[in-house]
This record gives structure tokens, C-alpha cells and sequence, in this order.
């Protein structure tokens, strides 16, 4: 399965923050695709005012969202890449912009 930075999956592995199939952002580098598990930051739909750890994501055509989600920048976490979907959108480079101020924030780098 090839994926991107960027792109949008369904996480189907349990854990404390995947309890249920939901989407989230594959935030790992494209040239460490060789590895066996794909850093990811989840989505959920349940709106809070936490930013600047979540990142508001409009629906629209790239991302094929059904509803208003926010990236859960916080809950970064690896997952095995066979309990990720194929890609079923994408960010914008503009969203994704946001989401990296998000991750420098949280990791200090």
C-alpha cells in the first residue's frame, strides 16, 4: 500500500485513542515508507476549542470528509500499516501547513 504525508486513512487498530474504525492524517515522511508501522495523528468529529494541538478541517472535495473534524494533533501516535485503509483523500498544503506548526509545537523542534 502506498501512502503519502498528507493523506487521509481509516485507522482500524484498537488502542487507547482507536477504539472504533475513524480517520486519520499519516503525518510520517514519504521515504520512511519501508517501515512496518506509519505515524498518525486521528480525527474526530466531537469539536473542542483546543487549539493550537487540534487542527479545524473543513469538508471539501480533497478530503472527502462528511463533516466538520478537527486533527487531533495531541493524540500523534504509530499504528501497523495493515490496520491502515487506502488513502480516501487528502489535505491541503495549506491544512497541512497548519497541522506541522501543530506537530512543531507539540514535539519543540
Amino acid at each position: 500500500m502506498s501512502l503519502r504525508r498528507g493523506d487521509l486513512v481509516t485507522v482500524a487498530a484498537k488502542g487507547p485513542y482507536t477504539g472504533k474504525p475513524r480517520p486519520a492524517l499519516v503525518v510520517q515522511a514519504d521515504r520512511l515508507s519501508q517501515l512496518a508501522s506509519v505515524m498518525v495523528c486521528p480525527l474526530t468529529g466531537e469539536l473542542i476549542a483546543a487549539a493550537p494541538l487540534r487542527v479545524r478541517i473543513e469538508p471539501g472535495r480533497l478530503n472527502n470528509l462528511r463533516q466538520v473534524s478537527d486533527v487531533m494533533v495531541d493524540k500523534l501516535s504509530a499504528v501497523p500499516r495493515e490496520a491502515l485503509s487506502e488513502a480516501f483523500g487528502r489535505l491541503s498544503a495549506a491544512e497541512l501547513s497548519s497541522v506541522d506548526v501543530a506537530l512543531r509545537l507539540l514535539l519543540e523542534i
